[in-house]
């Protein structure tokens, strides 16, 4: 059973077992709904940065769930939002194609925040769809009960999911009974990736958005949403070890200040924190070389979208 009561559906009958089963689920939601921690959280490990700034996910991400002989390719989207300028618009773009041709799209609600104008957007859009929908309630560990019963009542009704759940990514609670129905619906088929495969981000890319990662959690609401990290220089070096250089983009020298901090050592510290997260990911020795460009039009150079996963939006 689901949190919500409803019947999980049937397990593969006996003479299935042993198959092979693979399909596509797209990750909908509001900034800040806790789509990137649901989706490490159904992997089993990190896959997707995380922090408390909205829109810190701006690429469509593969993480890769096994669950038995079933390999779950879980596309984490970006959140989806009023689009202002071309970057807002290519990461709404890829919110939203990320759910084409999709076996399931989750969608997913943080159950402990008010259904805002943001919110009401992705219901409508989700609304639309025609894929088979999951509701997912998120930070069901922190939402009052009774509001949380009432909100799971009212969107059951009018999104008509094949199930609900509530649970919580940051803790697992309910994790695993999603992680089964999510199993049990996809098709048949062989699986598109190495077991051992967790994302289908290139190394380049992981190592960027790890290094950006600490931007966002060392400097807090200090540091604007427009920022971007670039990997320009990667050498795998004899010893085993990796050497990267990468460039921080900003718009204003007034961030730069904020981001070097007194004599550098805010750099030094983003750079350190950085170069463990990448060595640990990578599973060898890192040499990760920062700095930092002013560049007011960064969100106008074709090239960087490629580099952080986006296509280019008109």
């Amino acid at each position: 059973m689901t949190d919500s009561g409803q019947p999980l559906p049937p397990a593969p009958s006996r003479e299935r077992e042993g198959e092979q089963r693979c399909g596509v689920v797209a990750v909908l939601g509001a900034p800040n709904a806790g789509k990137s921690t649901l989706v490490n959280a159904l992997v089993g490990q990190k896959v997707a940065i995380v922090s408390a700034k909205a829109q810190t996910t701006r690429a469509r991400l593969m993480g890769i769930a096994i669950a038995g002989e079933t390999q779950i390719m879980l596309v984490d989207t970006p959140g989806i939002f009023t689009p202002n300028r071309r970057l807002d618009r290519a990461m709404v773009k890829a919110a939203w194609e990320g759910a084409d041709e999709a076996d399931r799209v989750v969608l997913v609600i943080d159950a402990a925040a008010k259904v805002a104008a943001r919110v009401e957007q992705v219901l409508e859009g989700v609304e639309q769809r025609g894929e088979p929908k999951i509701l997912v309630l998120n930070k069901a560990d922190i939402a009052p009960k009774e509001a949380l019963l009432t909100l799971a009542a009212r969107l059951t009704e009018r999104l008509q999911p094949e199930a609900t759940f509530m649970v919580s990514a940051t803790s697992g609670d309910g994790v695993a009974d999603l992680r089964a129905h999510l199993a049990a619906a996809m098709p048949a088929g062989r699986w598109h990736f190495p077991a051992d495969q967790l994302t289908d981000a290139t190394e380049r890319m992981v190592a960027a958005e790890l290094t950006r990662e600490q931007l966002y959690l060392q400097l807090h609401a200090e540091l604007p949403y427009a920022a971007a990290v670039e990997t320009e220089k990667w050498e795998d070096r004899k010893d085993g070890s990796a050497m990267i250089h990468q460039q921080i983009l900003i718009e204003r020298d007034s961030q730069k200040a904020i981001i070097l901090g007194k004599d550098g050592s805010r750099l030094k510290a983003i750079g350190q924190a950085a170069r463990e997260a990448i060595a640990e990911h990578l599973g060898r020795k890192v040499h990760l070389f920062l700095h930092v460009k002013v560049n007011p039009r960064w969100d106008e150079d074709r090239s960087l979208y490629k580099d952080i996963g986006l296509d280019w939006a008109d």
